[in-house]
């Protein structure tokens, strides 16, 4: 067949018409979407390729290109040649784990039930049993991270041209997510008969085949904010039979999702006085409950909190540094599983500049004293990663002072700070402090709170009265647009300072 080449990859040949880019053929993750600005998306490639592209030489190291690496998003295969990839997520640890309490079991299930949380990056799966018990857990990463990191690049890519192609692999992933849960327990995956599915209003949108078309642009309105049970063969997920029901919880807004809805339930945070929630992620999702009021927000916080485009950054995983402390005046790195370090994931880096700060080797503006720093060679932090940190924690502490702001409340009129997700299990709350991530006074009233996504989705499931609850807090929370705040401009200008 003229111009078809034969691409190794990983071992497994296929067959493509040439010229192909590399990132096509790969499921790795790809954060800037494809655009080539992150230059996480290495292989190691051999045989017929494409020139060596001003990029790659801005990216890669003289050193890397000797050995063959390439990025995928610029690099094309012209003739047969094989590439390796040189992303290991295996041993990534996804949080799973979320406290919640239910006063009494009335499952929406009659034999096996099952609760996912749908996130940007990972999904996360339980199985229980009529007695609650639970039976089996997953966690894995969303195969939509191939097209970029947040759900703007989803949203793009959606609107591209690849909205089938988007929905197909999160529809497998789950299918994959649930067939392991069913080996673990040593059940047919056919008698689950229930389940409930969370996650934000993009993610869902795109599970289900709904146009991102209307939260593309202002003024970001939702067709449809879910709060309804379909069946299993509606979402294409075969691995259960046809007509199971799958509940998909109400979302607030077009940017506050019904992962927010379920992690408020899952800490009964309008049962306190004044009280605050935070899912600190590339979407930072927000809540404020006070005198019966519950306000919300979200922020664009971008994936630099979760080590994604950051020069040494990576999840954490074996070769992660994630912690950094100041022993005797120097740097002491903390190493995942304590192999040689590879990178720095979110609570490192959150520790690291603190140590920055502490050691007068950053100042309060965000200017290194020398640049690259490094952390423990070959991990450092480049000035461009100070300036994507400061993004990053300025948008999430602008939006929780913005919402405090807006109820004429101070930090320590607060009664607690529920911190939810992965990164507020793991970071030092003095260090996410005193790089200024949190608002002042907010430090001792922190509790992690785990996935309280997935924790609340399993209490959809073990208990038909949470529907309802679920259903009001949708209908009564008020979203305040930070776009439009000027409270929320002056708060992020300020945010960008490291104090």
């Amino acid at each position: 067949m003229k111009n078809h080449i034969t691409v190794t990859v990983n071992g497994n040949k296929i067959t493509a018409k040439a010229p192909v880019l590399l990132s096509t053929l790969t499921e790795d993750e790809k954060p800037c979407g494809g655009h080539g600005s992150c230059g996480k998306c290495r292989v190691r490639a051999l045989g017929n390729l494409s020139e060596i592209s001003p990029t790659e030489r801005r990216l890669l190291t003289p050193a890397e290109l000797a050995q063959g690496i390439r990025l995928a998003c610029l690099t094309y295969a012209t003739g047969d040649c094989e590439i390796k990839s040189l992303q290991d997520e295996k041993s990534e640890k996804i949080l799973t784990r979320g406290s919640f309490s239910t006063a009494k079991i009335q499952p929406v299930f009659q034999k096996y039930g099952v609760a996912i949380d749908l996130g940007t990056t990972t999904v996360a799966s339980r199985l229980y049993d009529t007695e609650g018990k639970l039976l089996a857990e997953d966690a894995r990463h969303n195969p939509q991270s191939n097209r970029g990191a947040d759900v703007v690049s989803r949203m793009e890519a959606a609107l591209g041209g690849a909205k089938d192609a988007l929905r197909n692999a999160i529809c497998n992933a789950l299918n994959e997510s649930v067939s392991e849960l069913s080996k673990i327990a040593h059940i047919s995956a056919k008698e689950i008969d229930g389940g409930v599915i969370t996650g934000n209003t993009v993610m869902l949108s795109l599970l289900t085949g709904e146009s991102v078309e209307p939260l593309s642009h202002a003024p970001f309105s939702a067709s449809r904010l879910f709060g309804e049970t379909v069946t299993a063969d509606a979402l294409n997920l075969h691995t259960l039979s046809k007509n199971t029901p799958i509940y998909l919880p109400p979302c607030i807004s077009a940017f506050v999702g019904a992962d927010t809805v379920c992690a408020i339930l899952a800490t009964d945070l309008c049962e306190k006085d004044a009280a605050m929630l935070v899912d600190i992620g590339t979407n930072g999702e927000m809540a404020l409950w006070q005198n019966g009021a519950l306000t919300v927000c979200s922020t664009a916080a971008g994936p630099a909190l979760e080590g994604v485009g950051i020069s040494s950054g990576m999840r954490a995983q074996a070769g992660a540094i994630d912690r950094v402390s100041v022993v005797n005046g120097a740097f002491f790195a903390h190493v995942i599983e304590k192999t040689a370090p590879r990178g720095i994931c979110g609570s490192g880096l959150i520790d690291a500049v603190a140590c920055m700060l502490d050691l007068e080797l950053l100042d309060e503006n965000g200017s290194l004293e020398e640049d690259p720093c490094v952390i423990q060679s070959p991990v450092l932090l480049t000035q461009a990663d100070i300036r994507a940190l400061q993004l990053a924690k300025s948008a999430i502490r602008a939006g929780l002072e913005t919402l405090i702001e807006n109820q004429n409340l101070k930090p320590s009129d607060l009664s607690v700070l529920f911190v939810a997700g992965g990164l507020g299990t793991s970071f030092h709350p003095r260090n996410a402090s005193r790089i200024g991530l949190l608002p002042h006074g907010m430090t001792e009233k922190i509790r992690a709170v785990g996935n309280a996504a997935l924790s609340g989705a399993s209490l959809l499931l073990l208990n038909t009265d949470a529907g309802q609850r679920a259903r009001d807090l949708a209908s009564c929370a008020v979203t305040i647009s930070l776009a439009d705040s000027p409270i929320f401009q002056k708060n992020y200008l300020r945010g960008m300072i490291f104090s």
